[in-house]
């Protein structure tokens, strides 16, 4: 690998894979809305933001997002969902990553293997719910794993050696989950970094379109 492009660069997950990725001596490109003005859910920002840049990139990671926007936190029963805070998650979760990836195809080489990866949630996955609750918020990340998995097959018809895929992260020691963390096990960003990226090493062209977290696993739909 030797270049990078992080977007979301200036969180918590998102600084912690520019430092390792430098570390290795990978070339990275960061960008985040706090110090280049990127927002992800408005398309001309991404386009001018990704327009701008030169390729070829060998791993384009999404690591924006958020549990909480504007004060509205995660929902405990059907009472509580709002429309607004259910569009504003779908913005954020979805439909920014979603943006990324439609203005980033062509920073993506077509003949060398590539990754493009999306923080995802293992709350997103149907298959994997017993809980309940969290509605705006499962169903954004829902709506990304599926986003990845349709752009992965498009991708592949020709970028033959281009990896799209979900990553779970586990819960990490962020801003993000700060009021939520002690109810899990957690680690910190620099550890969930190193976690991402031995997974983004293991991956082949067998992997894309897929759902894993961080060790690995893949998650189910």
């Amino acid at each position: 690998m030797e270049n990078a492009l992080i977007i979301g660069a200036s969180g918590g997950i998102g600084t912690a894979l520019t430092q390792a990725l430098e570390a290795r001596g990978v070339t990275v490109t960061g960008l985040s809305r706090s110090r280049d003005g990127l927002d992800v859910t408005d398309e001309a920002s991404v386009e001018s933001a990704l327009g701008a840049l030169d390729g070829p990139v060998d791993l384009i990671f999404v690591a924006t997002g958020a549990l909480e926007i504007d004060g509205a936190t995660p929902e405990k029963a059907l009472k509580h969902i709002d429309p607004k805070a259910m569009m504003d998650q779908f913005r954020l979760n979805c439909i920014g990553p979603s943006l990324v990836l439609k203005h980033a195809v062509r920073l993506l080489p077509r003949k060398e293997r590539s990754v493009f990866a999306a923080l995802s949630a293992r709350v997103g996955s149907i298959g994997d719910n017993d809980y309940g609750g969290w509605y705006s918020y499962r169903t954004a990340k829902a709506a990304l794993n599926q986003m990845i998995h349709t752009g992965a097959i498009e991708l592949g018809r020709k970028h033959r050696e281009v990896i799209c895929v979900a990553l779970h992260p586990g819960t990490v020691e962020t801003a993000f989950t700060e009021k939520y963390v002690s109810r899990h096990p957690s680690v910190p960003p620099e550890e969930a970094a190193q976690n991402l990226l031995s997974v983004i090493d293991s991956l082949t062209t067998e992997h894309t379109g897929q759902f894993y977290d961080w060790q690995g696993a893949r998650v189910p739909w």
